[in-house]
């Protein structure tokens, strides 16, 4: 029996599988570079930076273009982290700035990438509650704690779409203690505010009546 056809169609399919090979390392290579990025435009972002945190965003949303071509439809799959942390940061900054939370069209990526970055933004959005808190920003506090809300609300249905968005499930568990735990952080410092509020006032009256 001639083997000669089958050698020479394994011999093509070497080769094709080479170049995707090539092609999905560097996609693992250089979406650590857009991941780094990410996480730099966070902490700028936390810190007030903002004009830094958009030049890091630029930079990975350049990246991710270029990785967009590599990686066509076969390999797209190993775009889903990098973009959720594209979206994370970029979410993040929107609020950060007033501005209108980008949609999934805007940020150009993919429905599970749009769906996961939504998600962990959730707990950046816990961090600058808290650290408003600290401030003494009360009502800035309560304005973040509604977005963030309002996101897991928007959320919560997708839990269903977990086989086809692996990992939807699991976010919005741990999306949910974020909430939960802000919430009471929220309603205790909304509390201590208003009590302050009445000690400074019962002070002034006391003021007023011995004067």
């Amino acid at each position: 029996m001639n083997f000669d056809t089958v050698e020479g169609s394994l011999e093509l399919i070497s080769g094709e599988l080479d170049k995707v090979e090539e092609r999905r390392e560097r996609i693992l290579r250089d979406s650590r570079d857009v991941i780094s990025l990410a996480s730099k435009a966070i902490v700028s972002i936390h810190v007030g930076k903002l004009k830094e945190a958009r030049g890091h965003l630029k930079s990975g949303n350049t990246l991710l273009e270029e990785l967009k071509k590599v990686a066509v439809q076969d390999l797209h799959r190993y775009l889903v982290p990098p973009e959720s942390e594209f979206v994370e940061a970029s979410v993040l900054y929107s609020i950060e700035s007033e501005k209108g939370i980008p949609s999934c069209k805007d940020l150009g990526v993919a429905n599970t990438s749009y769906l996961l970055g939504l998600l962990d933004a959730v707990g950046e959005i816990k961090r600058a509650v808290y650290d408003r808190i600290r401030q003494g920003r009360t009502s800035e506090a309560l304005e973040l704690f509604s977005i963030m809300e309002r996101l897991y609300v928007l959320l919560s249905p997708f839990a269903v779409y977990d086989h086809v968005a692996q990992g939807v499930r699991r976010k919005l568990d741990v999306a949910r203690i974020l909430v939960e735990g802000t919430r009471s952080a929220v309603t205790e410092e909304i509390r201590r505010s208003e009590f302050m509020k009445s000690i400074e006032e019962l002070s002034g009256k006391l003021g007023s009546i011995s004067k």
